[in-house]
């Protein structure tokens, strides 16, 4: 059945118009009046909400689609771990597959981060394209993989701005990892493996994060961690490391 994101609050019943860009892939798909579809609306937009709800298209027009709400299903496919992937942006076209991939496996929200050795830089209104971009990335990677919560995907800001912001208050449920080629880097599974409710993985761009950009996360409490001896492009490492975390038996 198709699915859908709709970000707006949902009751059983109602008729509503669907968003510019549900409507425009229904039209895609040249469904009709009285196809079953599948629609989720926990996001950046609906944190609070979760499940899925069954609706059935009731109208469609050159350029909208109405729709009638029906039964929720209270159905989560998220992990119990929240993994937030912070990390250097890689240049070209893989910062997509990257935010794809990562929503795939599931992660709670990615933020992209310009430091020393980045590639690509953004500021302003394409900064804020961009960001948008990699939104619309994830709800699509969000709406075929099955999950029910869209990752937010943060504003892109500096690895120093970000540092800025404050540490969790319980360490342990809250675990801060890097990415790191130190002698004193532990293996990611062993670094997590003490129970958290949640965690953040920094990784740097093309060429990693330089050795101040390392001290200054270290001084925030972020543990190096290691992926093993294999040298891997940002973006897989990135993957790896979330897929790691998230695909457990």
């Amino acid at each position: 059945m198709p699915r859908f994101y709709c970000p707006t609050p949902l009751t059983p019943g109602d008729l509503i118009d669907l968003p510019a860009s549900a409507a425009r892939h229904v039209q895609v798909l040249r469904l009709q009046p009285g196809d079953v579809i599948t629609l989720f609306n926990a996001g950046p937009e609906v944190p609070g909400s979760g499940g899925e709800y069954e609706a059935t298209i009731t109208q469609m027009g050159r350029s909208h689609v109405q729709v009638q709400v029906g039964a929720h299903t209270l159905v989560e496919r998220e992990a119990a771990l929240q993994v937030h992937l912070a990390l250097g942006m890689p240049a070209n076209e893989r910062m997509d597959w990257l935010v794809e991939k990562a929503t795939e496996l599931g992660v709670a929200s990615i933020q992209p981060l310009m430091t020393e050795r980045s590639v690509l830089r953004l500021s302003g209104e394409r900064a804020d394209k961009k960001q948008a971009h990699w939104q619309n990335v994830a709800v699509a990677a969000c709406e075929q993989c099955g999950g029910n919560r869209v990752p937010r995907v943060h504003a892109i800001v500096t690895l120093a701005q970000w540092l800025k912001t404050p540490a969790p208050l319980d360490a342990a449920q809250h675990k801060r990892l890097l990415l790191s080629l130190r002698p004193e880097s532990v293996g990611l599974r062993d670094a997590a493996h003490a129970k958290a409710s949640d965690i953040t993985f920094l990784s740097g761009p093309e060429g990693g994060l330089s050795p101040a950009e390392e001290d200054a996360a270290l001084a925030q409490g972020f543990a190096p961690v290691t992926l093993g001896s294999r040298v891997l492009r940002s973006e897989t490492a990135a993957i790896a490391a979330a897929a790691a975390l998230l695909i457990s038996g």
